[in-house]
């Protein structure tokens, strides 16, 4: 599970003088700014494809402008620094194994996530807290578990609702005593499902190696998150 909102794109009208600057080819610039203002209608009948959010005006990129960025990408990264400029932020709720493959990207990205450390023991924990949309509960998925002389069958959605069980235990238990040992219990028990948040700032250079490098990835994460990409500004052009 991902869930991908609030997300927002700034920077270009610096990126297009940087953009410009090498050959001194300002006088070739041709974006400008729309002359009305945001409103819900305006990205449903606007006639440019504007880049705009609810903040900034309008900036129309224009057909000099696109056929020279587009040029600067295919020749690599060594010559598509705007692409640094072009600023996303983004708020992302994604599970721990996730975010684990997530911060191989440390060039370019900024992460503020809720702290588990800190914040763990404020809320009941919920099945929904995890992603689990995969967790069978029938079949041959199951592990046999002797009691005595009775065999009882796990699946593994029904393991992560006994987790879950101990979890709010030991929270309780936490709440009630605040001995750290009921502390350590759910950080070292809670699983890598479990869905954390996060505001994340990265550039479009970092979005394109991302896409490229995770876009046929197994994770069903990481196909949304490309997919998400692939819908930004202007993005689509550059991949």
């Amino acid at each position: 599970m991902i869930q991908i909102e609030n997300d927002e794109v700034y920077g270009w009208e610096a990126a297009i003088r940087g953009m410009r600057n090498p050959m001194n080819s300002w006088d070739k610039s041709d974006s400008d700014f729309c002359d009305t203002w945001y409103d819900e209608e305006c990205p449903k009948n606007c006639v440019h494809r504007c880049v705009c959010n609810e903040n900034t005006a309008h900036l129309i990129v224009g057909e000099n402008d696109l056929a020279r960025m587009k040029k600067l990408v295919k020749a690599g990264t060594d010559h598509r620094k705007f692409l640094r400029m072009i600023n996303v932020t983004v708020d992302i709720t994604a599970p721990l194994y996730w975010w684990k493959e997530f911060d191989t990207y440390k060039v370019g990205t900024v992460r503020n996530s809720c702290s588990t450390m800190h914040t763990i023991h404020k809320k009941e924990f919920t099945i929904d807290d995890f992603s689990h949309e995969h967790l069978e509960t029938t079949g041959n998925t199951h592990a046999k578990l002797s009691v005595g002389e009775y065999d009882i069958l796990l699946h593994p959605y029904s393991l992560l609702q006994i987790t879950v069980a101990v979890l709010n235990s030991n929270k309780n238990m936490y709440l009630q005593t605040k001995d750290k040992k009921y502390w350590w219990q759910m950080i070292q028990l809670l699983p890598s499902s479990y869905n954390q948040r996060a505001t994340v700032q990265l550039n479009y250079e970092v979005l394109l190696n991302m896409y490229h490098s995770r876009k046929t990835h197994k994770l069903d994460e990481w196909r949304t998150f490309c997919e998400w990409v692939e819908k930004l500004p202007y993005m689509e052009e550059f991949i």
